[in-house]
């Protein structure tokens, strides 16, 4: 195929541009619940610039022991409510953000990038974190920010994320795109969303494998209707001895997040009670 032809058949289609906006952007903004509001009136809120925006940061306890929570996609902090409460019962001081476009951060719409801006100001802000905790897009994240210099010592990754490359497959399996809108989001993806980065190798989780060399809790539900298990079985696999694999049951992609017995099992793993290498296969049915 010569340039001319490649360049036509990428031109820019009225429905590729509707998908690839789609990709982009959250599809609204999720609500604060009611079971989350004493939590986050308690927080001492402030702001960081990310991409010329505001982006809404909160913090609670001491200051002592910081322990950083990021929120996935089409979420928001305050998803952390109930683990924000055992944290401060343990000592530790939970910080946490809304990326842009989600909960009160300003902009509609974030990117990895973004995501990566909004930890490394909260890092400044905070020094090294005692732990850090990551939700699914999170999780991805908090990974990709281990080379810009994040520092800590524990780290909880849930319902993780294992690549862009993951993400843009189930995009695009998910809204059937054909041979032309897939090459289409994919080459708008490279030149206007990520410029200039290797995403498709950069942005793995398993390209940060060696970096970490702390303690790993990896949690996963073993009906997450948004990324496999199967995902979860092969990161615990890479990072071996460092991890700890805990497989829960019908909690979903979503609603893992609040769970009293995920809230425990993380609560427990940063108190210093879990194993810190990898058992075969922990289980934990929901309750």
């Amino acid at each position: 195929m010569d340039l001319a032809t490649t360049e036509a058949a990428l031109a820019p289609t009225t429905e590729g541009e509707r998908l690839f906006d789609l990709f982009r952007r959250p599809q609204g903004r999720s609500r604060t619940r009611p079971d989350e509001r004493a939590a986050l009136e308690s927080a001492r809120t402030g702001t960081v610039d990310v991409g010329g925006g505001e982006v809404v940061t909160y913090a609670w306890g001491t200051g002592e022991r910081p322990v950083l929570l990021v929120h996935g996609w089409e979420s928001r902090a305050s998803r952390y409510a109930k683990l924000v409460v055992r944290l401060l019962e343990l000592g530790l001081s939970p910080v946490s953000f809304d990326a842009p476009g989600h909960g009160e951060s300003e902009g509609d719409g974030a990117t990895l990038l973004d995501y990566g801006a909004a930890i490394r100001a909260l890092h400044r802000a905070h020094g090294g974190f005692e732990a850090v905790v990551g939700h699914s897009f999170g999780a991805l994240a908090l990974f990709l920010s281990l080379s810009g210099g994040l520092e800590t010592r524990r780290m909880v990754a849930i319902s993780t994320v294992p690549d862009f490359a993951y993400l843009v497959d189930s995009f695009c399996a998910h809204t059937a795109l054909d041979a032309r809108g897939d090459a289409e989001l994919r080459d708008r993806l490279d030149r206007e969303l990520y410029p200039g980065e290797d995403m498709w190798t950069r942005f793995s989780v398993l390209h940060h494998a060696p970096r970490v060399r702390f303690p790993l809790l990896l949690v996963h539900d073993e009906n997450d209707e948004a990324v496999g298990a199967e995902q979860a079985e092969r990161l615990a696999g890479a990072f071996g001895d460092r991890a700890r694999l805990v497989v829960t049951r019908r909690l979903g992609h979503r609603r893992i997040l609040g769970a009293p017995v995920v809230v425990d099992t993380v609560a427990r793993f940063l108190a210093g009670g879990e194993p810190t290498g990898r058992s075969p296969r922990a289980e934990a049915a929901a309750r």
